[in-house]
Order: structure tokens, then C-alpha cells, then sequence
């Protein structure tokens, strides 16, 4: 269904042979339904992957592929939420989320339920007429988010979703996101510079080099949170406290810190 594969994957901005060069040799499987989290220093690259299984960028060597296809442009099978809330401020939440539905000519009833369904898995019910500039920063993300599940994608595409946010509605969101995925699981693709939010969202962590951007190690996470029974502790606060957390934590900082390339601070 969901499945994401990069092979190969150069990306150069600029004439071949002069331009610059973004991305080098990237080879990352992603299976359906599994959270992957990209960290990496600024500019490796990790908003340029995103981008190109969106179909907003193309590949200048080697293929990305979703469901086994290479990708040529956007598709409904992939929904893309940004850093910034993208909402359009004269339409209520309700019209927001209702954008990506018009286009697909359902009748009025169906989209109704969907939205109705939308509203109720992000905890808007009580929002659905307000505007967006009557909503705190964390809720308009969920009427993003919202607007994104309502599509019924395979792929979910989060560049830095929460990076605007206060860190306390920073948490709050990455403990929704984390009952959300429980909930109405979906393969996502997640671009973060917070490594604690990296090792608490994911199944797996893939670490980037400075540019070109290259991935120089992938943690697998999910084995060590169903080991150590991360599930049990519903909060961010006590997961960050485990033993195994701190460990994951400190090496991607560690493995981070030397890619930091000082001459350009």
C-alpha cells in the first residue's frame, strides 16, 4: 500500500556538472504503515527527499517510488503537511478541510461524513466554524493534519509539522500524533531538526550527513521501544527519563555534532 523506496537518489540544483549538489547516493526503504523521521544538519537535504516522493521535486539520478512507481508528480495516495499551517484564513475549519475533497467531485453527503469523521479524529467538533485565526497555533496544525487524513492517504508527508509551535503545544501535538498514528495508522515520512521528538515519533531514524546530503546510519526504534515497553508511559516526560530513550538520544546528537561543519556557523 504505503510503501516508499529511494535508489540511488542524487538530486543537483543547477546546470548537471556546475549546479549544486543536494543529495548523493541516497538508498532508504520505507514499508507500509512504518513512521520514518529524518534528522541531519541544516541543508543535508532531509525537506529535498520529502519533496520529491510529494513529486514536487525530480530526481536527478537513481528513482523514488511509492507502492513500486516511480514518482513523476503529487498524487492522492500522498498528503503533505508543512511547518507552516498553509490554512486559507477567510474559510472556516471546516471549509479547510473540505479543499482536497471538492476536487475529487464526491457527492455533498459523502463529504459531510468525512469531514464529520475528520473533525472527531483531531478533536475539533467544537471548532468546526471557526475561523483560523480564532484557533491557538497547536489547533490549526490539527485542522492541517485533519485536512491531510480526511484524503485518505497512503503516504503522509510532515516537514517539521510542530517547528512553529510553543514547546509545550509541541508536545501536546507530538502526543497527539502519536495516539493518532495508534488510531489510523498511515506510512509517514517525517523531516525534524528535534531529536527527542525523532527517537519518541518513530519507528525508525535516519541520520544525514551535512551536503550532500547522504544517509549515514538508520536506528531502528521500534524494537527497542516494544523491548523496553515505551508504550506503557503515555507521556513525552516519562519516555525522555528511560534509560534506552537517553542512549538513542545522546547518538544521534553525537553522530549529529560530527557533521556540524563549524566554518559556515
Amino acid at each position: 500500500m504505503g510503501s516508499i523506496s529511494f535508489s540511488h537518489v542524487d538530486k543537483i540544483f543547477g546546470p548537471q556538472g556546475s549546479g549544486v549538489k543536494a543529495l548523493d547516493n541516497i538508498n532508504l526503504d520505507i514499508a507500509d504503515r512504518e513512521f520514518v523521521a529524518i534528522v541531519g544538519p541544516s541543508g543535508c537535504g532531509k525537506t529535498t527527499c520529502l519533496r520529491m516522493v510529494a513529486g514536487f521535486e525530480a530526481a536527478s539520478a537513481g528513482e523514488v517510488k511509492v507502492n513500486g512507481k516511480t514518482v513523476t508528480a503529487p498524487g492522492p495516495d500522498r498528503a503533505v503537511v508543512f511547518q507552516q499551517f498553509a490554512l486559507f484564513p477567510w474559510k472556516t475549519v471546516r471549509e479547510n478541510i473540505d479543499l482536497g475533497l471538492r476536487n475529487k467531485n464526491l457527492p455533498l453527503a459523502e463529504r459531510d461524513g468525512l469531514i464529520s469523521s475528520a473533525l472527531k479524529l483531531m478533536s475539533l467538533e467544537s471548532h468546526a466554524d471557526a475561523f483560523p485565526h480564532q484557533l491557538s497555533g497547536g489547533m490549526q496544525q490539527r485542522v492541517a493534519i485533519a485536512r491531510a487524513y480526511v484524503l485518505d492517504p497512503e503516504v503522509l508527508l510532515m516537514d517539521e509539522p510542530f517547528g512553529a509551535l510553543d514547546a509545550q503545544t509541541r508536545v501536546v501535538m507530538q502526543e497527539e500524533l502519536v495516539r493518532l498514528a495508534r488510531r489510523n495508522p498511515r506510512t509517514v515520512l517525517f523531516i525534524t531538526h528535534a531529536v527527542e521528538e525523532a527517537v519518541y515519533l518513530a519507528d525508525r531514524v535516519a541520520i544525514m550527513t551535512r551536503r550532500p546530503g547522504r544517509i549515514k546510519e538508520v536506528l531502528d526504534i521500534r524494537s527497542i521501544r516494544e523491548a523496553e515497553g515505551w508504550d506503557r508511559h503515555p507521556k513525552i516526560e516519562d519516555v525522555m527519563d528511560l534509560e534506552s530513550f537517553v542512549h538513542l538520544r545522546t547518538h544521534i546528537w553525537k553522530t549529529l555534532r560530527e557533521e556540524k561543519d563549524f566554518q559556515h556557523v
